[in-house]
């Protein structure tokens, strides 16, 4: 039995599974992967890392380990094998069942959400995953399978997270109580918290590590989606972050920059969220809206709004039935900084645009079925291709950057949410 304190070492085992999830070195605009081996060669030989793409199936609670170039499943990780002890020790808590019950149908869908967001330690030997139904993160061996540590949160869900380029702090958005938690990623402890607006979401360190962009959504899970109902959603706010210290240096309502900018009655709700490569201007999208916006923060002002296009669906779907706000929810950029990746929620597509004109080429999705549900969008290790999760296909689709084409598409596990790249040691796959 768990007995549920922050940062503490876990014995439990983990079940083995096998997984399918996405991977690099395609042939751009070519239609299929490029030879395996050949992909493998281009790896340091005789290193004991192996690059792979981590694909979080939320409802499914597993993750899916994939190879550069060959698209193979090498893993499938098992985020959850605590998950009845873990269920029993919310039931504990006062209000805790209630909570897991309405974060269920709420946000969930119906769903338990087991596995948001997930990202390999620098040595290849843990993956970091947030469980935003048990409301904490842990830490799995990828070889044994065994939970080497698990923080709670102090509410009741986790969700999306960061980790620092030298992979020793991990951030992780305490959803339900406006802050984010910082974990010592080698011991699991705690090492201190930053505040956030309402519903903490999505935080990206800078290249050079000394900075923290972080957003936060407000309550997306309220049917009050009408604009003169905004103010029921809570604050909702950009902040800049020193990553050494965790102070606030600058805090920005992007919905209040938006009107200033002659866009009124738009959100503040900051969804993905992404940067140019000199980490001037960052790109954004927001609630019920279809396109992002770029924000110049050396000039603090928004220098350009780009609205894509709404599919028919989409034009009659009204607010309340988006799925958690979100018109758009997933932006990406590739290394060189000249092309986007967009996923098109309620549209079911896929954009690259071109950053210098915003001109989109768009991929729809309607031949592998209804309901896509394009839901976050990641460069592949090299920056030629983009992964975009198709939620509600369980599938991963893959477009090339230069081309604007969609590659192909592969089958993971169910309901697809963050995509990230990563290593893991060889030893481990085996």
């Amino acid at each position: 039995m768990l007995k549920g304190f922050r940062g503490r070492l876990l014995a439990g085992g983990l079940s083995t599974f096998v997984v399918a999830a996405a991977c690099v070195g395609l042939i751009e605009g070519g239609g299929s992967a490029a030879d395996p081996e050949a992909a493998e060669a281009a790896e340091k030989r005789g290193s004991k890392l192996r690059k792979v793409v981590a694909v979080s199936n939320n409802w499914d609670g597993t993750i899916d380990l994939v190879a550069p170039g060959s698209l193979k499943r090498l893993k499938r990780i098992n985020t959850a094998p605590d998950y009845d002890e873990r269920v029993q020790e919310i039931a504990l808590t006062p209000g805790g069942l209630l909570l897991f019950l309405a974060i269920r149908q709420a946000i969930g869908e119906g769903n338990d959400q087991l596995a948001d967001d997930a990202f390999t330690s620098n040595d290849g030997r843990t993956i970091y995953v947030s469980r935003p139904s048990l409301a904490d993160v842990v830490a799995i061996d990828v070889e044994t399978n065994d939970i080497v540590w698990q923080v709670e949160m102090d509410g009741s869900r986790s969700d999306h997270m960061a980790i620092s380029e030298n992979g020793r702090e991990l951030l992780v958005s305490d959803s339900t109580e406006r802050q984010v938690i910082v974990i010592n990623t080698r011991t699991g402890e705690r090492k201190g918290t930053f505040p956030s607006g309402d519903t903490p979401h999505e935080s990206n360190y800078s290249k050079d590590g000394e900075t923290i962009y972080h957003a936060s959504i407000g309550t997306v899970y309220t049917p009050l989606d009408q604009p003169e109902l905004d103010t029921s959603k809570g604050e909702r706010i950009v902040e800049i972050v020193d990553a050494d210290t965790k102070k606030v240096l600058k805090t920005y309502d992007m919905g209040e920059e938006l009107e200033k900018a002659g866009y009124p009655d738009m959100s503040s709700a900051v969804r993905p969220m992404t940067l140019s490569p000199n980490e001037r201007f960052v790109y954004f999208q927001v609630s019920f809206f279809h396109g992002f916006a770029e924000f110049d923060l050396k000039r603090e002002k928004i220098r350009r709004v780009v609205k894509l296009p709404l599919s028919k669906e989409a034009k009659e779907t009204p607010k309340e039935d988006y799925l958690l706000d979100s018109a758009h929810h997933g932006i990406a950029m590739n290394d060189r900084g000249t092309k986007l990746c967009v996923a098109g929620t309620m549209s079911d597509y896929a954009a690259i645009v071109d950053r210098k004109t915003m001109k989109p080429k768009i991929t729809r999705f309607d031949q592998f079925g209804d309901g896509a549900k394009p839901y976050w969008s990641t460069p592949s290790a090299n920056g030629r291709f983009c992964y975009v999760s198709l939620s509600g296909l369980d599938r991963v689709a893959v477009i090339s950057y230069r081309t604007g084409e969609l590659v192909r598409t592969f089958k993971v596990g169910d309901h697809p949410q963050r995509i990230r790249t990563g290593t893991v040691r060889r030893s481990a796959l085996r």
